[in-house]
C-alpha cells in the first residue's frame, strides 16, 4: 500500500476525518497517516494505533526501529508502562509484546530510523524540567538530536507568528491539541503535515498548540533497500 509515500510532495490530513480500521490483534485499530510497505519486510509507515481496554498485540521485533509517542492512555509492554505523554524510540532489531490495561492511542513511526540510530529512549515529555521557556518563541522540549534528524516537542500560544521559515531538509509536525494556520491552510487537533526538503511556511497560532515536530529528516531519508 502507498499513501502519502512520495516525500517530495506536500502531505496534510486530520485523524478526526479518517475511518478506523482493524489490526489482526482484537480489539487493536489503526489510522493510517503515510504507508510505503510495497517491497515487504520494509514497511515505511506513520500511523495512529488505538489499543482498547484489556487489549495487546503480538510480540515482534522491528527491524527497521520504532518511534511512538503516547497521546492518551498508558501504553505497555513487558520493559515499563508509558502513561501518557512519553515519547519511546526503540532501535533497529529491539522486540516487545505491547499491550493496555486501560487502553491508549499512540503515534507511532516504523522503518524509518537512520541506520546509526541505535540509541534507545523513554522520556516524559509531561515533566516540566525537561522545557525550555521562552515567551517569544514558544516552549521546546528536545526529544532527539542527529545530524539526520531532530525531534522536539513545542509549545506555542495564541497571537505568535513565525514567519519566513526555511527547511532545507524537510519537516513534519503532528498537532497534539491547539490550532496554527500557514498560507495553504489550517491545522487543529489531530492534524498530520509533512512538507518536503526546500519548503518555506509562514505560520499564525490562532490558539495555544501542542505540536510534535520532526525536522532535518526528508533530504536524505532512511532507505532500506
Amino acid at each position: 500500500m502507498k499513501l502519502n509515500a512520495d516525500l517530495s510532495l506536500r502531505a496534510s490530513l486530520n485523524i478526526n476525518q479518517l475511518e478506523w480500521e482493524n489490526t489482526p490483534s482484537s480489539g487493536v485499530q489503526r489510522l493510517r497517516l503515510e504507508a510505503d510497505d510495497d517491497k515487504p519486510p520494509v514497511e515505511r509507515v506513520t500511523t495512529i494505533v488505538r489499543f482498547a481496554t484489556n487489549s495487546s498485540f503480538s510480540g515482534h521485533v522491528h527491524p527497521g526501529g520504532e518511534e511512538f509517542l503516547v497521546l492518551d492512555g498508558t501504553f505497555s509492554d513487558q520493559h515499563a508502562d508509558y502513561p501518557k505523554g512519553y515519547y519511546v524510540r526503540n532501535p533497529k532489531g529491539t522486540g516487545h509484546a505491547p499491550h493496555s490495561d486501560e487502553g491508549c492511542t499512540i503515534i507511532v513511526k516504523l522503518w524509518q530510523m537512520h541506520p546509526d540510530d541505535n540509541q534507545q529512549l523513554a522520556i516524559n515529555t509531561n515533566n516540566e524540567s525537561l522545557w525550555v521557556n521562552n515567551t517569544d518563541t514558544g516552549d521546546v522540549l528536545s526529544l532527539f538530536k542527529a545530524d539526520y534528524e531532530t525531534v522536539e516537542m513545542l509549545r506555542w500560544y495564541k497571537g505568535m507568528l513565525f514567519n519566513d521559515l526555511k527547511f532545507a531538509a524537510g519537516v513534519e509536525y503532528f498537532v497534539i491539541n491547539g490550532s496554527f494556520s500557514d498560507d495553504i491552510d489550517t491545522y487543529t487537533d489531530g492534524s498530520w503535515l509533512r512538507l518536503p526538503a526546500g519548503s518555506k511556511q509562514n505560520i499564525k497560532v490562532n490558539e495555544n498548540c501542542l505540536i510534535l515536530r520532526k525536522i532535518n529528516h526528508l533530504l536524505e531519508p532512511v532507505s532500506y533497500e
